[in-house]
């Protein structure tokens, strides 16, 4: 794994994975890709550390990453998080996506501005059936709140409203188990009262992080226009532009440096003693 704030970080909204989602890739990339795609969360994939775990030197594997980068599966940069003091800090990110993405998608992800592609995506399965499960099995902690199937379907959708504001499985036990009446002649009228009384507040929504690229060759940051693929217009072999400049005529020469002589001339005549 990496530091903290280094190593992979999944794009959202990703496709399921399938045994064909790297097939477009030649068949080192295609290799390296799959090995990418599962690693956590976190783990470090730099060149020095995958160049330990996988059969190819540091230079193959720094060109394969760009070929990934390049077929729209990797992006370089840095993200700006705040921090508890309320201040913030900027922090490396290598954003990893097995679903192929342009340079428009990855220019609305660093905008904070994704659009979903509702086809596939990964998501986790509906609450519902956590919140139905975690019912169930509500008499194991206290056997006095064994409820019926018919009662966990009930109860599960007010359940699921917990689930939606961020509690967590241990969370909402206690707060249905802890500190129970002797005795519970009602358990699921006890938990519809419990699910209700003791919701949690919905979150704060936190502000878009502001995301920056960085070109895969040299690092420098920019625009995801500029970025093309991931690399930007230098390490591509491209020039800059020269500015255009359009020779003066005769005349506009003649007027500027009359101008400048007569502007010495004022200057010597303020300078000579009275």
């Amino acid at each position: 794994m990496a530091n903290p704030g280094y190593g992979k970080r999944s794009a959202p909204d990703q496709h399921r994975r399938t045994n064909h989602d790297f097939g477009h890739l030649p068949p080192r990339e295609a290799a390296i890709a799959a090995y990418l795609d599962r690693l956590p969360q976190g783990a470090d994939i730099s060149v020095k550390t995958l160049a330990k775990q996988l059969p190819y030197g540091q230079c193959a594997l720094r060109t394969a990453l760009n070929r990934l980068q390049a077929a729209g599966h990797l992006r370089r940069g840095r993200e700006q998080l705040g921090t508890e003091g309320g201040g913030s800090r900027w922090i490396t990110r290598s954003w990893w996506s097995r679903t192929a993405r342009d340079d428009a998608w990855w220019a609305a992800f660093t905008r904070g501005d994704v659009p979903e592609d509702r086809s596939s995506p990964e998501r986790p399965g509906p609450t519902r059936s956590r919140a139905h499960m975690l019912l169930a099995a509500l008499g194991r902690t206290a056997p006095v709140l064994s409820l019926s199937a018919a009662d966990c379907a009930a109860l599960a959708p007010l359940l699921t409203e917990w689930f939606a504001r961020g509690a967590t499985d241990e969370a909402v036990l206690r707060a249905l188990s802890e500190g129970l009446p002797t005795p519970v002649h009602h358990p699921a009228a006890l938990v519809h009262r419990r699910l209700i009384d003791k919701l949690p507040p919905e979150p704060v929504p936190l502000p878009a992080p502001r995301r920056i690229l960085e070109c895969a060759e040299c690092g420098v940051p920019g625009r995801p226009e500029a970025l093309p693929g991931g690399v930007c217009g230098g390490c591509r072999g491209e020039r800059a532009p020269t500015p255009s400049r359009t020779p003066l005529t005769a005349p506009t020469v003649h007027a500027r440096a009359g101008a400048i002589r007569d502007a010495m001339s004022l200057r010597r005549r303020e300078r000579a003693p009275g």
